[in-house]
Parts: structure tokens; sequence; C-alpha cells
């Protein structure tokens, strides 16, 4: 073959190759054809590990097309420079998930030719359009990580570490936080006479800022719930605070309740929380039904105050949305009747109410459930005989 012949092989193979022609670069390579240059540790230096990069870039990129900038040739060897030019929108290439950038890559290439086919290869790629991306990825996985571990520790350390003791009750928390961390929280306040206030809430948002919103709101319901004995007055105190001290597109839901343990008295105001249910003696399923907006979204609210008795054997269900708000592979949400219906088919001397909820969630969603919020369960349950 004439240099002529050698060079515009060498542009047709690399044509080929950035177009991913596997049937055109599979007839242009010689029988024993040895790359010298693998871009991938996996790459074989042979016929197939060129086949194999070639259909890896052309399943990650779309209109990829290659310039010729300058080809030179000497005997049996070709030296072609060219920038191939592509969008990085179709799949992962080394590592890097589709990033939507258009790439602009330098190669330079020699090539030796036999008898009419690419025996061997030595290539230089500038693989700069490739990794920075996948630096950028890196560092933002790490930040978000980092930000992610930070929320935890947060929520964790505001969490109760002990969970009160009362004749003739039963408090049963559970706590699961979802990956990204929500702003769910619960406490509880000793309260004059023995009472006992309880709180269950959730911030929106996700990650750092709930985390911190959480804590602040948290605190502030303590603060305020030691000078009053009245649940809708301790939301309404705490709200006009937050109104300004939380960013403006963030707001709290909360339920705060307080129980008199020896008559089963439980005192309520809700600022816009998911509705707490009690199991009655009788099987039926009954919200704990108060008015209120959340807390930090308008000020001067009122919050409606109501209260209830738990007799021996009922119990109340305090919850946040990430039970109710999780989804089917098929998309359905648990919901609301769902979880009515199984509270009120609950049967409290075979095993607790937060086993029976946490199985059938554990059912309704299936293997490999990515937890998309965090999930808080409270059972507040009085004994069926009190000693």
């Amino acid at each position: 073959m004439s240099v002529e012949e050698n060079m515009a092989l060498a542009r047709r193979f690399l044509e080929a190759r950035t177009k991913g022609d596997l049937d055109a670069v599979d007839e242009m390579m010689a029988p024993d054809f040895v790359n010298h240059t693998t871009l991938l540790s996996v790459q074989e230096p042979d016929r197939e590990g060129v086949k194999w990069v070639t259909a890896q870039f052309s399943a990650a990129v779309s209109n990829a097309s290659v310039l010729f900038e300058d080809q030179v040739a000497a005997g049996d060897k070709v030296v072609t420079r060219s920038v191939v030019h592509a969008t990085h929108d179709r799949g992962g290439l080394m590592g890097v998930a589709p990033t939507g950038m258009e790439m602009t890559i330098l190669v330079i290439v020699i090539h030796r030719i036999s008898g009419g086919k690419i025996a061997e290869e030595w290539n230089t790629i500038d693989v700069r359009p490739i990794m920075e991306p996948l630096v950028r990825q890196i560092r933002e996985r790490e930040r978000v990580e980092q930000e992610l571990q930070v929320a935890r520790s947060i929520q964790q350390a505001s969490l109760p570490k002990e969970v009160p003791t009362i004749e003739g009750w039963q408090i049963s928390p559970f706590y699961q936080p979802a990956r990204e961390v929500g702003g769910d929280f619960y406490d509880f306040l000793a309260l004059d006479d023995g009472r006992l206030g309880i709180v269950v809430g959730d911030a929106t948002s996700k990650g750092v800022p709930a985390a911190l919103v959480m804590a602040s709101v948290r605190s502030m319901l303590l603060a305020v719930a030691q000078t009053s004995n009245s649940p809708g007055e301790v939301l309404r105190r705490a709200n006009e605070p937050l109104v300004t001290d939380i960013p403006p597109n963030m707001f709290v839901t909360c339920f705060y309740c307080i129980l008199e343990p020896k008559s089963g008295r439980l005192v309520f105001a809700n600022a816009g929380h998911d509705l707490p249910y009690v199991r009655r003696g009788s099987g039926d399923a009954e919200e704990l039904m108060a008015r209120g907006m959340p807390l930090g979204l308008m000020p001067g609210m009122s919050y409606e105050e109501k209260e209830t008795i738990l007799r021996a054997g009922e119990a109340a269900l305090l919850y946040s949305d990430g039970l109710v708000e999780a989804h089917d592979p098929k998309g359905e949400m648990f919901g609301f009747p769902r979880l009515r219906e199984l509270i009120a088919e609950h049967a409290p001397e075979e095993r607790t109410l937060e086993e029976t909820l946490l199985e059938k969630l554990y059912s309704f969603v299936g293997e490999g459930w990515e937890q998309e919020d965090d999930i808080t369960l409270l059972t507040l349950r009085r004994s069926s005989a009190l000693s």
C-alpha cells in the first residue's frame, strides 16, 4: 500500500471507532492486532479490547464526530492528530454518569500498518474532558455525604436518650431515618403533678437545614412548655418567633399533648401535623382532630385545644408522614385509610402496634425499597389493668 493509502486507512479506522461501527473496526484490524496503550485498566490489548472500548464510548455519547487536524506517514507507520467531539448524555463513561456536556477530546495516534490492516497502535488521549466531571462528581458526593453526616448527628443528639417510665403505661417510640435525613423529632417533658408532655413534629426540607430547624423548634417548644399547661398556648407562643427565625420556604408540623397518667386524660393541640389515632376498646380507630396551622408559617395563629380519655387497654399512635407517604413499586401510597384500618384491626395481646405497622409497611413497599423520608412512630398505651 502507498503512504496515502495507509493514511486513508488510519482515518477510516478512527472514524469507525468514533461512530461505533464495530464491524468496520473489526474488518480493518489485523488478526494479531496489538494495542500498546490501553485507556482503561480492564481493557485487553487486542482486537476485542478495542471493540469493547468502542462499544462503551458509543453507548455513552451522542453526536460523535472526528476532525483530523494533521497526519504524517513514514514507512509502515502513520501518525494522526485528531479532535473528537461528542455529547456525554446516554450512559456512563469511565465511571462518570451522563453529564450532558459537550466533550472535546484531543487524540494523537500512531498506527503500524501491515498487509492493508492496522497491526499495532500507540495513542495519547487527553482525558481531561472525561475526568474533570468525574472529579466534580466525587467532590459533590463527598460534600453531600459530609452534610448528611452532620444532619444525622444533629438529629440523633436531639432525640431523647431515655423513655419515661410511668406506672400503668407503655410508651414506645420508634425512629428510622431515611438516607437523606428529614426533620422528624419527638420528645418528652416531665411536668408538675406527674403529668407528661409529648411532642412529635416534622420540619420540611431535608439535610442540615431541616436538622437545624428541627433542633431549634424542639428547644423552643420545651422552653415554652415549662411555663404553660395549655398545649394550644404552647404552640401559639412557639409559633411567633419561629415565623422570623426559620427560612421563609420552611415550616414545621407538630402535635403536642399533655398526659395525666392517673386519669388517662390527654389534652392536645395540633400545628398542621398528621392526625394521631386512638385505638378504642371497641376496636374503632378514632382521629385526634384539632385545628391549627404549621409552626413558622404565619404570625398571629391560634391553636385549637381538645382533650380525650385513654381508658384501660386503649392506645394513641403519634407518627410522621414518612409512614403514610411510603410508596410501593407501582407508585401506590401506603396512605391514611390503610393505616386507620390496621390500627382498628390490631390485636394488642399478640404484638405491639408499631411491630404490626412496620411489618405491614415492609410487606407493602417490597424488597429493595429506598426509604423516602424519616419514619417516626410513638405509641402511648394504657395498660389493661392498673396496679
